[in-house]
């Protein structure tokens, strides 16, 4: 705690002598925007699909804003929280940035005091667990929430069949969090849970999992692991025989990443899933998005990453026209509350009192479209927020 303390002293010093403050970051020319991102390691597509979303809508709409200079700051924090409150501290004080692009959840939540005690506009790009936005006033997010999507999925599978469901997740706190949810919304809406089982986060064989799942003879199974885990279980839950027992397999939207999918096997075919975003939602400024993402990333496929940060750069560019280009922390957070718009995912917004994105949530099933994989849209859930915060209201 003490040394925690002496970091926050230490900035608010640096900030009295230099930092970015209300008066003088409206007074420069110049508004730096700091992204800090995994952008090497394991979770680096992450990253990548991040900063690609930004930059394109950068590209699109421009680097000047209400008079005012954009310049996009992107360091990589490798995932590491402490890189993380490191990057933050040094993008405040020495880059003078005004404004913040976060990443991960245990990342986000590392620099939260900084954000605080400097008064950062921050818009979360990535995290979508629920308790983040609660850590900082100034944290506004423009990605999802786990609850979001998991009880979207749970009200539907209980309204379409599903009456006993076998949960199967991995044991870290996403994990939890959306298995959690969904088994307490699955309940409520008269079904029952036979069993909740945690696999292991690194190097995972689903194998006994599915086995144990199949034992219990549940009719539906929910999954929630990393994307780049999906297509194992997919083709364990082939190989072991579970499609053709009628067990339905179905999962948040994370598990069906559109830049994963193209390269996964047939056996996801079928599979149902809950999500905001598909490259293949069927709008015109979707559309247009995708095609201009591929253009300029070498035909990656965007996924559900790259449109949180680009509607996170979005949402900076228009509270800074509110602003009239004062890019003072608790004036563009003001500004970004209760601000809607049209984004490649469909319409969404930005909850004032909790600052969190509210959307619709879309049912999916994995198609095979013009011979590649999809995520097709077959119904939708309007303007979702985040179930737990509604709950505390």
């Amino acid at each position: 705690m003490r040394r925690k303390s002496l970091h926050l002293l230490a900035l608010s010093a640096a900030i009295a002598l230099g930092a970015p403050s209300v008066g003088t970051v409206a007074a420069q020319e110049v508004v730096k925007i700091g992204l800090i991102m995994p952008m090497t390691g394991v979770l680096g597509p992450v990253g990548k699909q991040a900063v690609a979303g930004a930059r394109l809508y950068v590209a699109q709409h421009g680097d000047v804003v209400a008079g005012r200079k954009i310049e996009l700051i992107v360091r990589d924090d490798a995932s590491l929280p402490d890189n993380s409150k490191r990057i933050a501290q040094e993008m405040l004080v020495t880059d003078k940035v005004a404004i913040l692009g976060g990443g991960l959840t245990p990342n986000v939540l590392a620099i939260a005091p900084l954000v605080t005690e400097s008064k950062t506009a921050t818009v979360v790009m990535v995290s979508g667990t629920s308790i983040v936005t609660e850590r900082s006033p100034y944290f506004v997010r423009t990605s999802w929430t786990h609850a979001q999507q998991a009880s979207v999925l749970a009200k539907w599978a209980a309204r379409n069949g599903s009456k006993r469901v076998t949960i199967i997740a991995s044991d870290w706190a996403p994990g939890h969090e959306a298995s959690g949810v969904f088994a307490s919304t699955f309940t409520q809406a008269g079904g029952s849970v036979v069993e909740t089982l945690k696999v292991p986060l690194v190097n995972p064989d689903f194998s006994p999992f599915l086995q144990r799942a199949h034992d219990a003879n549940p009719d539906t199974l929910f999954v929630f692991v990393p994307a780049s885990q999906a297509a194992i279980l997919a083709k364990q839950f082939v190989e072991r025989g579970l499609d053709k027992s009628g067990i339905k397999l179905i999962g948040p939207g994370d598990i069906a990443d559109d830049e994963d999918l193209p390269g996964m096997s047939e056996a996801m075919v079928g599979m149902v899933t809950a999500g905001f975003y598909s490259a293949y939602h069927p709008s015109r400024i979707n559309r247009d998005y995708v095609a201009a993402f591929r253009k300029a990333n070498s035909n990656v496929r965007p996924n559900f990453i790259s449109v949180s940060a680009y509607d996170g750069m979005h949402l900076i560019y228009e509270a800074l026209k509110k602003t009239a280009g004062n890019s003072d922390g608790p004036a563009l957070v003001e500004a970004m509350k209760g601000m809607a718009w049209e984004s490649p995912r469909g319409p969404m917004s930005i909850d004032a009192k909790t600052r969190d994105v509210v959307q619709d949530i879309y049912i999916r099933r994995v198609e095979k479209v013009e011979g590649a994989l999809y995520s097709v849209e077959f119904e939708t859930f309007k303007e979702v927020a985040d179930p737990t915060k509604l709950a505390n209201r």
